[in-house]
């Protein structure tokens, strides 16, 4: 008997007044339910309600507190969230559940990003370029939230994100299921040339101190975006497109 999926591997939450009614007026989002706190009245809860109506969306009253922990987020909320299906997002395991034993398979693995905006960017790189999975960990990155999902110009309701407890669960499960897993960092093999296995993951590091020291014990070895010109380094977000673009120009 499978476990049953968790919300958060299911929906991204969205919060705020302008951001629901954005997703409420996006047909192409399936916007499971809205939650509106009991006290937000007048022009904002009709438009709120009448978009709601329309769509044929659920919403449901709670306390202004509860809205607040249900989104997360204290001081922008605004009494309104809405969650959102994100038909792409998996927990790590059910995404490996479903691979078949001679795909080729390509994921990044994002390793205790601060900024939701790179975030937002790696996801709409990677989605471009037909990659099978961002692994975005619940805890040491920043929560899908809307200026990640404005980063990512919208792709983020439809990128396929990966969820696991952590970045070292999220690899060890990689690793059981035969992937190589390299860290990206200066210093290493050139990335443009190095062989690559049939199932690879590429680990991207924090946007100051690089990849983790919790992190290096799980890597099969490290790869580097080759630089030229004097340039030391990339910001995590343009290298993260670059990797992913050419782990795209590598598929059959």
């Amino acid at each position: 008997m499978s476990t049953p999926r968790s919300p958060k591997d299911t929906f991204i939450t969205v919060y705020g007044r302008k951001p629901v009614l954005e997703a409420l007026d996006d047909t192409s989002l399936q916007v499971d339910k809205v939650i509106l706190a009991e006290d937000v009245r007048g022009g904002s809860a009709r438009e709120i309600l009448d978009s709601a109506r329309t769509r044929g969306v659920p919403v449901q009253r709670a306390t202004a507190h509860r809205v607040k922990v249900l989104a997360g987020n204290g001081r922008h909320d605004q009494g309104v969230l809405a969650d959102v299906v994100a038909p792409r997002m998996a927990p790590i395991a059910e995404f490996l559940d479903t691979l078949g034993a001679n795909d080729q398979v390509a994921v990044l693995v994002l390793d205790r990003l601060t900024n939701p905006s790179n975030v937002g960017m790696i996801l709409r790189s990677a989605t471009a370029a037909g990659l099978d999975g961002v692994l975005l960990p619940r805890r040491g990155l920043p929560s899908i939230d809307p200026l990640m999902i404005k980063a990512s110009a919208g792709v983020a309701f439809r990128a396929p994100v990966l969820r696991s407890a952590t970045v070292e669960e999220g690899c060890e499960a990689l690793h059981t299921a035969g992937f190589t897993i390299f860290g990206l960092d200066a210093g290493g093999d050139s990335l443009l040339s190095a062989e690559l296995p049939r199932r690879v993951a590429l680990v991207l590091g924090n946007e100051s101190e690089g990849l983790s020291d919790s992190i290096r014990p799980h890597l099969d070895g490290v790869l580097a975006i080759p630089m030229h010109g004097g340039v030391e380094s990339l910001g995590v977000a343009s290298a993260a497109a670059v990797a992913a673009f050419e782990l795209a120009r590598r598929r059959p």
